[in-house]
């Protein structure tokens, strides 16, 4: 971790976090899904960076250590795709390797759609190839977190009964089973939450503190509209 250099890029008047490490000549560029950061992949950094790869996560805007845009309800996923594209200009990479995780593969493949050149492959985690806009969510139980935090105001009054460390352990942990949790009618996801459930073996105090401490310097403003709030626009497709 120690050898992972960070800094900051502009990226159409916003200043994006970017973390880095390794001089190889192929780039590996890492996408983080919610509730995630750069740091949900400093392992992978690392063992890219041995492989010989020069390894790069960035906070996408309005997330961790980057700036938020003014209007975060405006935004779209081609703010992602900007981002994307304007990292790779301002480290003047010429073509990369993106990995996606969660919706970070969204913007992954649509860079690699609209701008073959500058991807050299992609690799998805967690999501399938699809187009993002209703039909992507449209088999989705009503109670499902996709759908109910569709609704503005819902998990921000969800999350609101609690600090922003127990929204963190509480999503990581209900969302590390063999099954997606689904709300009734009369519930909320917080509420799914067992408060004897223990973290996942792989998420460490230490992680959730970090976690926590980067998500109540960006809050939950911007994640909650991209992905969640603009996957349900009927023009969510026609933008790309």
């Amino acid at each position: 971790m120690e050898n992972i250099q960070h800094s900051h890029v502009e990226v159409k008047g916003l200043k994006l976090h970017v973390a880095e490490i390794g001089s190889g000549q192929k780039a590996l560029v890492f996408l983080h899904g919610f509730p995630e950061i750069w740091y949900t992949w400093r392992h992978q950094m690392i063992a890219a960076a041995n492989a010989g790869y020069r390894a790069i996560a960035f906070d996408f805007r309005g997330y961790g250590l980057s700036e938020h845009p003014a209007e975060p309800e405006k935004a779209n996923l081609l703010d992602l795709v900007d981002d994307v594209v304007g990292l790779l200009d301002s480290l003047s990479i010429t073509k990369a390797v993106l990995v996606g995780k969660d919706f970070g593969a969204f913007p992954a493949y649509i860079v690699a759609a609209l701008h073959p050149d500058k991807v050299d492959s992609v690799i998805m985690l967690g999501v399938p190839f699809m187009l993002p806009g209703p039909s992507a969510i449209q088999n989705l139980p009503k109670g499902s977190y996709v759908i109910k935090w569709q609704e503005p105001g819902r998990a921000e009054a969800d999350f609101g009964r609690f600090d922003v460390k127990s929204v963190i352990r509480n999503i990581y942990t209900l969302f590390s089973g063999s099954e997606i949790p689904i709300a009734g009618d009369n519930q909320e996801i917080m509420d799914l939450y067992d408060p004897t459930t223990p973290l996942p073996p792989w998420f460490s105090e230490e992680d959730l503190a970090t976690y926590a401490s980067l998500y109540e310097k960006s809050g939950f403003r911007f994640a909650l509209q991209v992905p969640y709030r603009f996957l349900k626009l009927k023009s969510s497709v026609s933008m790309l």
